[in-house]
């Protein structure tokens, strides 16, 4: 049969398990994107039913992602720690907790402690989602399998959008903590389920476990071929001798742990240094180009724009919820043919044009006494545009680059610093927008987060190599050498073609 290895497992099954893997850990990021997405349109009901104030919605939108710090940073160690698997369950856990403290809500300091610890859950599921797919999938379908954690948080954004609308006919004290506590349910399922799935292969090994590791490996692989080829290039990695053949081994993390630590930060070697860099850097774009002021507060851009009544602000917003899942799912069948770089430069070239014509739609609009039909227009198709090309670019390629480039001893740690700037920016730009247009107009926000995207434009275009086809273990020598990944990608192509040879010998894949 074609595609079958010696395993007994097609190739086409050994895709499918690896999806499955993938979308069960990917889970735990819907539940991240409802809670971002619902919090837009429930911040319109508790302000009215809390009697709260403008400066303390912004604290409730931003407080989650800076306690999204402390899941990021301590997520690296403890899913080095435990596995990847089991640091899922915890993020399950802890959103539970977070979720059934906002559905209460019975005050702002309730709503407020129930939106810091699910901020927790967030840091995690952000960090090991990623990981955990990238560690999981081949290089052909890593792209692919890597962006659907941003595929969920996209999903769940729009389920937080839909649950806003359907919901807001509800009494007034039940409808929004309806909307928040419903996330609770999931998180309880998630949690059980998780314990369906294998340990990422690359952790295995890490903790010496080569037997396991090789198992996980021939249910995820082509052929047996390919997944003993892989076996060896982790084992290289991971600092364990390629001919081993047993299957314990003294584990490699007690003795390399506390290295990898400093390496990360305390002078690491060039390849290592541009690595973190890049990766520090991509975090830090996508949110600093304005994604978070516009997933958060949507219905007051509109409103601005002259939308006045709460049910067509509502439902505006599903439609970008909408946009936004639709061209996240395109992104998805381009990373792995199109390329990281090419989607990442032409998504900001098309933001840095959208958030210029919307900063100049709101600003007619914002200086207008009466509503302006063209300026309204404008902004609507400049707000979806912006969202289109963030999700097609920006979005996925962010969580796939960041946590594919890391070599293997500092992924869980690098992925844990990517997700910690990344949600600093976040939280930075929910706590601050309402602030900021207030400050400078609305219109005047995003012609600044406009001039960010330039600046992201030219730091990607410098510092962010192609890596498309590179395996995990070889992506550090794109790094190294300053090239593209092509020559790197095309030795792995040789090498894959190799082991899929009919005679069915392992060739070498390295010089």
């Amino acid at each position: 049969m074609e595609g079958q290895g010696e395993s007994g497992v097609s190739a086409r099954g050994a895709k499918t398990y690896a999806f499955a893997c993938a979308i069960i850990a990917s889970i735990i990021s819907i539940l991240m994107g409802y809670d971002t997405g619902v919090m837009s349109g429930a911040m319109l009901f508790m302000k009215e039913d809390l009697n709260i104030q403008d400066e303390q919605v912004e604290v409730l939108a931003g407080i989650m992602n800076i306690c999204a710090l402390v899941g990021s940073l301590t997520a690296g160690r403890l899913s080095d720690w435990i596995g990847r698997r089991y640091t899922i369950v915890v993020a399950s856990i802890i959103f539970f907790v977070g979720a059934v403290l906002m559905g209460l809500g019975l005050n702002y300091g309730m709503l407020f402690s129930g939106r810091c610890i699910a901020g927790v859950g967030v840091g995690y599921a952000l960090m090991v989602a990623p990981v955990y797919s990238a560690e999981i999938s081949s290089p052909s379908s890593r792209g692919f399998l890597t962006s659907l954690p941003e595929i969920c948080i996209s999903a769940g954004i729009l389920l937080g959008y839909v649950s806003n609308y359907f919901l807001r006919h509800l009494p007034l004290k039940y409808g929004w903590r309806l909307m928040l506590g419903v996330a609770a349910v999931p998180s309880v399922m998630l949690a059980v389920g998780i314990l369906a799935m294998p340990e990422s292969p690359r952790w295995l090994v890490m903790q010496g476990r080569l037997r396991d590791a090789r198992e996980v490996l021939l249910r995820v692989s082509n052929t047996k071929e390919e997944a003993e080829l892989r076996l060896r290039e982790i084992k290289a990695a991971a600092g364990v001798d390629e001919s081993c053949t047993d299957d314990v081994v003294e584990p490699v993390a007690t003795h390399r742990g506390r290295a990898s630590g400093r390496s990360c930060c305390s002078g690491p070697p060039p390849a290592v240094r541009r690595i973190l860099i890049a990766a520090l850097g991509i975090h830090f774009f996508e949110h600093a180009t304005g994604i978070e002021a516009v997933v958060l507060y949507t219905p007051r851009i509109f409103k601005k724009a002259g939308i006045s009544s709460r049910s067509k602000l509502l439902f505006v917003t599903m439609g970008m919820g909408v946009t936004k899942t639709a061209f996240i799912l395109v992104a998805t069948f381009l990373l792995d043919k199109v390329g990281r770089r090419p989607l990442l430069l032409t998504s900001v070239a098309g933001m840095i044009l959208s958030l210029s014509s919307l900063g100049i739609g709101l600003t007619m609009a914002d200086h207008s006494q009466q509503t302006l039909p063209w300026a309204l227009g404008l902004c609507i198709a400049s707000l979806l545009l912006f969202v289109a090309f963030f999700s097609v670019g920006l979005a996925p390629v962010t969580w796939v680059y960041s946590s594919e480039i890391f070599p293997l001893r500092l992924r869980a740690q690098g992925a844990s610093m990517g997700v910690a700037v990344n949600r600093l920016m976040n939280g930075t730009v929910s706590m601050t927008f309402i602030s900021l247009y207030k400050a400078i107009t609305i219109g005047g926000a995003f012609f600044l987060f406009a001039g960010i995207a330039v600046l992201a434009w030219i730091f990607f275009f410098f510092c962010c190599p192609e890596t498309k086809g590179v395996s995990l273990e070889r992506i550090e020598e794109v790094f190294s050498k300053g090239c593209d990944g092509s020559s790197v990608a095309e030795d792995e192509g040789v090498a894959m073609a190799n082991v899929a040879s009919p005679n069915g010998h392992v060739k070498s894949s390295e010089s």
